[in-house]
């Protein structure tokens, strides 16, 4: 099963919230979800992120992939950083 993390849109029309999933791939957009990580609110000023970074790092750690909208919200986050962090501490240990 290929885990993928990504929105699923939430929210009325013409004024969307996204909720930061991890869903397999195969799974449609909206529909069955493995773990809820987060919420992205892009109408609010300034634009609402709140991520759980533990959860995030878990699922990077077994090999989630990110898509291209999440993996820049999980860079501003800095939770990105710190995957790559200790990936190439982990690789110095052996």
């Amino acid at each position: 099963m290929a885990v993928k993390l990504r929105l699923t849109r939430m929210g009325a029309k013409k004024a969307p919230r996204y909720r930061i999933v991890a869903a397999d791939s195969r799974s449609p957009r909206d529909g069955r979800v493995i773990d809820t990580l987060g919420y992205f609110n892009p109408t609010a000023q300034p634009e609402e992120i709140h991520l759980d970074a533990e959860k995030a790092l878990a699922w990077l750690n077994n090999g989630a992939q990110p898509t291209d909208s999440v993996k820049t919200l999980l860079s501003k986050e800095g939770i990105l950083k710190t995957y790559h962090e200790q990936k190439k501490a982990n690789k110095e240990k052996k």
